[in-house]
């Protein structure tokens, strides 16, 4: 941790740019804003002209030698004025008049424009390579902004190694505290301290709860911290009280420890459920090998605690995690252990037996044993309206029930499918959708963008596609809706019989097909619904 703060107060500042031996030749003279030279610099900028504001971003110290406005009083104070309101943290100005000889009376006026000024402003009386400046100055901020993402990855691979390793939560609070070089703390949510490491940290614990008493204690001790737990089970808090000044990375090494807290806490479910697994196991060997006999397979079943009532009828069931491909990996393992979590209890909450398994990451399968006699669409709307919030969205598949074990978990190969197109759906107005849901759509969305595809679409829409006539599509869809009903297209499009009839020839004209032949119209539909899908 020594390295880390060394490294924050490494910070190029205005005061280390001074020390340069080539500024140092330059005779320099603090003329205002001494109390300021310790600001760090994002950049360098060389200005000769007074209006600069406008290539300001903020942090920036700027070189000048001001040569055609340093006599002007009014010239410089406008300058001096927009390098303050543009965030600049200081200004260096060269002032040498033709024969390389100081300019007293230009350095008059910047000593007077600069007077009472915050900023930090520094003449310089002998010439000197501004170049040589902007070099030394960037290559070391590059330097800088490199280290920092050294050391982003460091703490990256360090958290990822102790997650993969399942560290125990007092080797992760421990390497946390290592990392700040500060007292570290995991709290309950009653304030009851799980875990502490790191320096004067057991004689804080001993007046913990004294200590954080109030809603506001953490912000009002200017103490760094971060719930720990998914979004809507929050189990903990980790603390970090006293942080040393000048301590680099606080939020991203709080912020990877609690997710590796999260993480541990999991898998300690995990294995202290270890029934989940073995059922894991189980249902992946029927779908990749399959048993010899549906009775062998109900007698592993049972041993794994599942045992619905002979008349039961098992149905298939995926869940899907929405995510996208930027998705960090560790949040989707995160909602992807609390969601099976989840789902199991709310199907045992509703007197439901599940054999559950994980698929693809982000995706488990369920087998839900539901009564032979009731309504199997309101036994699924109470399991699945029963998954509290996790604070992320999922979609839910379900593939036709079976009486038969080994055809359930068959099935839930379809499930799968149904899930993964109801995941591309903008709206849903259901709890779980089934393969009749999702009809034409879902076939064409499962294929995607195949060339083979795209190839058909583009040949029964090219002449429409080619001039990018939205409108004779958007009339080829209306009379595809109606089935080429013309009295329907008619009144849905509010167009007179004459106008309708010229429409309609225009349009068959240019696709080359009578919409009156059923199989032209079908293979519109199709080729129109994709287009609409993948544009």
């Amino acid at each position: 941790m020594n390295n880390e703060r060394s490294e924050a107060t490494a910070s190029l500042t205005v005061a280390g740019v001074l020390d340069l031996e080539e500024i140092r030749g330059g005779a320099p003279e603090i003329v205002a804003g001494e109390a300021g030279l310790d600001r760090a610099i994002r950049w360098v900028h060389i200005a000769d002209s007074e209006h600069v504001e406008q290539f300001l971003e903020g942090g920036e110290l700027v070189l000048t030698t001001a040569q055609t406005f340093r006599r002007s009083p009014a010239a410089m104070t406008v300058f001096l004025d927009q390098l303050e309101a543009a965030g600049a943290v200081g200004v260096v100005v060269e002032l040498v008049d033709d024969a390389g000889a100081p300019d007293e009376q230009a350095a008059e006026v910047v000593r007077h424009a600069a007077s009472g000024r915050e900023l930090p402003v520094v003449v310089l009386t002998h010439r000197i390579k501004f170049v040589r400046i902007t070099e030394v100055a960037h290559r070391s901020l590059l330097a800088e902004q490199l280290g920092r993402l050294e050391r982003a990855r460091e703490i990256h691979e360090t958290y990822t190694q102790l997650s993969l390793e399942r560290a125990e939560v007092s080797a992760i609070v421990s390497r946390t505290a290592e990392l700040l070089g500060a007292p570290v703390v995991l709290e309950d949510v009653a304030h009851r301290v799980l875990a502490q490491a790191g320096p004067g940290a057991e004689a804080l614990v001993a007046n913990w709860v004294a200590l954080v008493s109030g809603a506001d204690a953490y912000v009002r001790r200017d103490w760094p911290q971060i719930p720990v737990g998914l979004q809507s089970r929050r189990w903990g808090r980790l603390v970090v009280p006293g942080l040393p000044t000048g301590a680099a990375n606080v939020e991203q090494i709080i912020e990877r420890a609690a997710q590796a807290l999260t993480l541990t806490r999991m898998a300690e479910t995990d294995e202290r459920d270890l029934l989940l697994q073995a059922q894991a196991g189980f249902v992946r060997e029927l779908m990749d090998v399959g048993a010899a006999d549906e009775a062998q397979a109900r007698t592993r079943a049972r041993s794994l605690g599942f045992e619905p009532p002979g008349a039961s009828r098992l149905v298939p069931a995926v869940i899907r995690l929405d995510r996208d491909p930027s998705t960090d990996p560790t949040r989707i393992q995160l909602w992807e252990r609390a969601l099976i979590q989840e789902a199991t209890a709310a199907a045992a909450r509703a007197g439901v037996a599940t054999l559950s398994t994980g698929l693809q990451s982000g995706s488990f399968g369920l087998v839900l044993a539901l009564p032979g006699r009731g309504d199997e669409s309101k036994a699924l709307h109470r399991v699945f309206e029963e998954i509290a919030d996790l604070g992320t969205t999922w979609a839910v598949g379900v593939g036709r029930s079976s009486s038969s074990l080994l055809t359930a978990v068959s099935r839930l190969e379809s499930a799968a499918q149904v899930a993964e197109v109801v995941a591309t759906l903008d709206v849903r107005e259901q709890v779980f959708y089934r393969a009749g849901d999702v009809r034409l759509r879902g076939l064409l969305a499962l294929l995607g963008d195949d060339p083979r595809l795209r190839g058909f679409a583009e040949g029964e829409l090219g002449p429409l596609l080619e001039s990018a006539d939205e409108e004779m599509l958007d009339f080829l869809e209306l009379v595809l809706t109606h089935g080429g009903n013309k009295s329907a297209v008619a009144r849905a499009g509010f167009l007179s019989r004459p106008a309708l009839y010229a429409r309609l020839a225009k349009l068959q004209d240019r696709l080359g097909v009578s919409l009156d032949d059923a199989e032209s119209r079908t293979a519109l539909h199709v080729a129109l619904l994709w287009w609409r899908m993948n544009r």
